[in-house]
């Protein structure tokens, strides 16, 4: 049985751009390093406030995703199938979007995206090792040589997020979250609260899974766009690199992952699950809110994705 899904998971309105400039001001003061002042019991308070506020967002973005799963897999070998179909079938796959930015986008087109994708990033390895906690050995050894690859493999020069911050600094980005629209922010919020609460950790764990299983033709087409406007090759080597590196990612989250860890325990199938989808329809979102800001018309059954 397919059901449709929609990125609509509740209508937007201010108070959305109010929670996810407050949760992104909290996702920074709350994963960079500081000193200790006379205020930590105060911080703590609204600290406390704050995790309320994400964990009311969270769970909200999880129920949404409910009714997509009532037909889950019950056996390792079938939740695999059905998780490596979502690169097809998946919220936001194959979204004209991004033929759009390989072909057609206006140079000021792609620096809007682009300003609104690396305001948005959460920071994938910083994402990995927060989620890496307590795992079992053979998931967290897989978790560990991702983050590795993440930092270059020990050089700078290779560092993922220095790629991307040259590619802005290349392009004249100015990227900040008061100039970005509050979808990004929120798949960025929902990101951080996935990896920092260990509650969420399957979550996490099903949720960077699928970014590096839907990755590579989203980064290929950008990087076809970069290459179309004249941007240097070392400018546009973060999505080039993604194009290929996240396929093999992908391979190795799935067979040394997903799949131990559903083996050893079945219930983790639901909460990775929910991980996956609330990630993409997370994207997805984001997806319809940039579409409307490039004026690209897509009819409601090219939004919804089909998932089996």
């Amino acid at each position: 049985m397919k059901t449709s899904f929609s990125s609509t998971l509740s209508p937007a309105n201010d108070d959305d751009a109010v929670l996810h400039h407050r949760l992104a001001r909290f996702n920074r003061m709350r994963l960079s390093p500081h000193f200790i002042d006379d205020n930590w019991r105060t911080a703590i308070v609204e600290e406390a406030g704050c995790r309320l506020m994400e964990g009311t967002f969270i769970e909200r973005e999880r129920v949404a995703v409910q009714p997509v799963l009532h037909n889950l897999a019950a056996t390792a070998d079938s939740f695999i199938a059905w998780f490596e179909a979502l690169r097809q079938t998946g919220p936001g796959q194959g979204d004209v979007l991004f033929p759009f930015l390989a072909e057609t986008a206006t140079r000021d087109q792609v620096r809007w995206f682009l300003t609104q994708e690396v305001a948005g990033e959460a920071g994938f390895e910083d994402l990995v090792a927060l989620t890496q906690v307590k795992f079992p050995v053979r998931p967290k050894l897989e978790l560990a040589r991702n983050y590795w690859d993440e930092m270059g493999r020990g050089q700078e020069k290779g560092m993922h997020g220095p790629m991307l911050g040259r590619l802005a600094q290349d392009l004249d980005l100015n990227p900040a979250p008061e100039t970005t629209v509050w979808e990004a922010l929120a798949l960025a919020n929902l990101m951080a609260g996935l990896a920092a609460n260990r509650r969420y950790a399957y979550q996490s764990i099903g949720a960077l899974g699928v970014i590096e299983l839907t990755a590579p033709t989203r980064a290929g087409h950008v990087a076809a766009g970069l290459k179309r406007l004249g941007v240097p090759a070392k400018s546009r080597l973060y999505f080039e690199l993604h194009a290929v590196l996240d396929v093999r990612h992908s391979e190795s989250w799935i067979r040394e992952v997903l799949h131990p860890l559903i083996v050893a325990d079945p219930r983790t199938m639901r909460p990775i699950a929910e991980g996956a989808m609330m990630r993409l329809a997370a994207g997805l979102r984001c997806f319809d809110r940039y579409r409307q800001e490039f004026g690209l018309v897509v009819a409601q059954a090219q939004r919804c994705a089909h998932v089996a």
